[in-house]
């Protein structure tokens, strides 16, 4: 693999993990080297888009192996398709709340199809109820923060596809850091991308687009809390809307 290695001077030490054999998953570790992690993201940060992702995502793979964990929102397959090239076999972890839109569902299953994913889909251990409607915030950590926290049992590091362009309140994303609450690794290969980056990446791939996004959805969660937003607003507008909710809990 090219790019950043384990054995690479800006990355150091490798971070010291419970894994005993081939394919073993690792457990959970001591706090990680975080001036190293800084390094390592601030190395990516000085590199070109497209190949600061691909070796964000090696480094990840390198480093953590089976003890990775991709979580994907299916807004889109962009971080799909440049971790399956790096590792076909990572596994994908997908956060079924109940409240799916039926296109992203379809979505889902036509990305499995293209990509052959190692797909794990983690359900909500809750009954239908009203929740969105009374209590947003509770019903976000029942029906996404306990799914992921259920998929990142036992792991060190989690991927996501987070980005800046997503609006204020992830400006800030790291390419690589320390997720305190999970006391995880968390890798954001594309925090740097605009969405002309993903634009181009899903047109040069041929990727599957999800059936919503040309319809006013830049953000797309659950049904009862996503609304289109206009051309030109933050993208996450439609999300919660008329509340000043922006966030479920997935990121901080």
């Amino acid at each position: 693999m090219s790019g950043v290695r384990p054995d690479d001077p800006v990355v150091g030490a490798p971070i010291p993990t419970t894994a005993t054999g081939p394919g073993a998953v690792p457990g959970p570790t001591a706090v990680p080297d975080l001036d190293e992690l800084h390094r390592v993201s601030r190395d990516l940060e000085t590199r070109p888009a497209g190949a600061a992702a691909r070796s964000a995502i090696e480094w990840a793979a390198d480093r953590f192996g089976a003890g990775l964990v991709l979580a994907a929102s299916f807004q889109d397959c962009v971080v799909i398709d440049l971790a399956v090239q790096i590792d076909p076999s990572i596994e994908v972890a997908f956060l079924d709340t109940g409240y799916h839109f039926a296109e992203t569902l379809w979505y889902v299953e036509q990305v499995r199809r293209r990509f052959d994913l190692n797909l794990r889909v983690v359900g909500a251990d809750a009954p239908p109820d009203d929740r969105w409607l009374t209590d947003t915030d509770a019903c976000c950590a029942a029906r996404k923060v306990a799914p992921l926290a259920a998929a990142l049992q036992g792991r060190t590091a989690w991927m996501s596809g987070l980005r800046r362009a997503d609006g204020p309140s992830r400006a800030a994303t790291p390419v690589v850091g320390y997720d305190v609450g999970r006391a995880l690794v968390k890798v954001n290969p594309i925090a740097a991308w605009s969405d002309a980056d993903v634009a181009a990446h899903v047109a040069a791939r041929d990727l599957p687009v999800h059936p919503l996004a040309d319809r006013g959805y830049p953000s797309i969660g659950c049904w009862p809390c996503t609304r289109p937003v206009d051309p030109g607003a933050n993208p996450r507008a439609g999300r919660w809307a008329g509340s000043a909710k922006s966030e479920c809990g997935l990121h901080g």
